[in-house]
């Protein structure tokens, strides 16, 4: 029997795939094998099911990342690099379509990527450079807050745009382009990790 997290995956792969507005209930429902009806008890309409999926989604990558803040064999700064290469093979898979379509369609789930995005920067990353500051790993000129910043701006631009990086270049190559290189301008000389190499 089909049950609501069956439907938040199904419906989550498919609207990344395809589009929030372009995949549809009756998608939905015919690839499930279950009636709209179904859909209704669960959800109160397609918002809903869009923000819930997003949040589903969204759920999943923060218990990622959550994981990965406890790493004790990592630095703040690998952590910052194991953080972003999860997020970008997450992303990798989204089509600018999705993100597009819940802009302009579904504020509820524009909401819930919005704060997200926003705990994300101004909370997980922006913390993790000010203990890789306070631990002498990044120069002391340099202001984290705006580096925070910089970094989800360019993620957003890779990531959610008809021509991202991703159709072009592999994961590794955005990953060392857009997080490593940078993270290694702003550290001291003299440090380094396996990403460094």
């Amino acid at each position: 029997m089909i049950n609501k997290q069956d439907i938040l995956l199904c419906s989550i792969t498919n609207f990344t795939k395809f589009g929030s507005k372009r995949f549809t209930l009756d998608d939905l429902a015919l690839e499930l094998g279950i009636s709209k009806k179904t859909i209704y008890q669960y959800f109160n309409g397609k918002e809903a099911l869009v923000a819930e999926s997003l949040s589903y989604l969204l759920d999943n990558y923060v218990e990622e990342i959550e994981a990965i803040q406890e790493r004790e064999d990592l630095d703040a700064i690998e952590k910052i690099i194991t953080i972003y290469k999860r997020g970008f093979e997450y992303l990798k898979h989204f089509k600018p379509a999705f993100l597009f379509g819940i802009k302009k369609y579904y504020p509820k789930a524009d909401g819930v990527f919005t704060a997200f995005s926003d705990r994300l920067v101004n909370t997980i990353i922006y913390t993790l450079l000010v203990k890789a500051q306070q631990q002498q790993i990044i120069k002391p000129r340099v202001d984290v807050a705006l580096v925070a910043k910089l970094y989800m701006l360019r993620a957003d631009n890779v990531a959610f745009k008809d021509d991202n990086l991703f159709k072009t270049y592999s994961l590794s190559t955005v990953l060392n382009h857009l997080i490593i290189y940078n993270l290694r301008g702003i550290t001291v000389s003299g440090y380094s990790n396996a990403f460094f190499e």
